[in-house]
């Protein structure tokens, strides 16, 4: 049964979510904060997060920075802020789906199932694969990128970026394929969320000190050589 961790102040909207998700075979717990949160995850990660945005002192913005810190775990925010903008900065920030308020609840729990499908939370296969580029090795099990024996600490979006990349070596990605594979929705707005995450993973490529480049085609999109 998958565990689930829904952090919002408002006790209405968390009961419908947890409801539901309960119905669907889920387990759920509920924070008010991201006081309360955190000191819960002292005695372990769940396999994804819900998140509102709002929420009186740490947002959930920022909690959302500190999942990151300790792991690759699925968020989904939840918010009443419904501008392009508030939706592609919980997207960078390393959100795997941006809910606006009010939602269907039916809708909730269908992207939950998506989000936990496209990034395997809970499967890891009896011999673990791996995908070898250069002197980078992606570890699609445990969601983890290494280059020689330093470790990439890589936001949701910058893994399955990287993996994308590393697993089609030679092959060119337009940035709407990209969104496609990557977002795993039609996303709504403009491309750059693309160069975005391509900018921050370079600059962690090349602190790793990793010889491997992702490269740009220039009036397409992206690839990484074989």
């Amino acid at each position: 049964m998958k565990k689930i961790f829904v952090v919002d102040d408002d006790a209405h909207i968390t009961k419908i979510i947890r409801d539901y998700l309960v119905r669907e075979g889920f387990s759920v717990c509920v924070f008010p904060g991201a006081d309360s949160l955190l000191a819960e995850l002292e005695r372990g990660m769940p396999d994804m997060f819900i998140l509102d945005i709002m929420m009186p002192g740490m947002d959930g913005l920022e909690l959302c920075r500190e999942i990151r810190r300790r792991g690759n775990v699925p968020v989904i925010f939840v918010s009443a802020r419904g501008e392009e903008m508030d939706r592609v900065l919980g997207l960078e920030l390393g959100g795997d789906d941006y809910l606006t308020k009010p939602f269907s609840p039916r809708e909730l729990v269908a992207r939950v199932r998506t989000v936990l499908r496209r990034t395997g939370t809970g499967k890891r296969p009896a011999v673990e694969d791996e995908v070898r580029v250069g002197d980078l090795v992606i570890y699609p099990g445990r969601r983890e990128a290494a280059a020689g024996t330093e470790r990439l600490e890589l936001t949701v979006k910058e893994f399955d970026l990287l993996h994308l990349l590393a697993a089609n070596p030679g092959q060119a990605f337009s940035r709407e394929q990209i969104l496609n594979r990557v977002w795993g929705y039609d996303y709504v707005g403009d491309n750059r969320a693309v160069d975005d995450v391509v900018k921050r993973l370079r600059r962690k490529m090349k602190d790793s000190g990793t010889r491997v480049r992702v490269n740009t085609v220039w009036g397409y999109g992206y690839k990484i050589n074989d």
